[in-house]
């Protein structure tokens, strides 16, 4: 696939009743000719990397996803339940854990509180040091 490259800045996020609709500002000398060209509807497919301050992309980290995932992972509630001495060995168990220690209701509130992120991230950098021994 041969695609169109250059950098952007988000502008806006709104929604509509077909989706939601995002507004991007690209300087003038890094415009594509090929989107003057192309009819207005036409269809991309987009991929966006973040760019930190030091110019390097940003590695994004879905907290809501891999807690899931985690917690479903024998190894991971064994861990818990030898390091952290919970209930048992269960989805259940592991679930709870992580919504005590994090301060959480919901694991889709990784998504967003900055607090539940940083407790959640020490949990797994603790887990990720001792793992190789399961």
């Amino acid at each position: 696939m041969n695609g169109l490259q250059f950098e952007c800045i988000k502008i806006a996020l709104k929604q509509d009743n077909a989706g939601f609709v995002l507004t991007v500002r690209i300087h003038p000398d890094d415009i594509p000719e090929e989107l003057f060209r192309d009819f207005v509807g036409a269809r991309y497919a987009c991929v966006l990397v973040r760019i930190g301050e030091d110019e390097r992309p940003v590695t994004y980290v879905n907290r809501v996803q891999q807690a899931g995932i985690l917690c479903k992972n024998l190894n991971f509630q064994t861990w818990l339940y030898e390091h952290y001495d919970i209930e048992d060995t269960t989805e259940l168990s592991a679930s709870k854990f992580l919504y005590d220690e994090c301060g959480i209701k919901s694991r889709s509130e990784l998504a967003a509180n900055l607090e539940a992120q940083l407790k959640f991230d020490r949990i797994i950098e603790q887990y990720e040091r001792t793992k190789t021994a399961f």
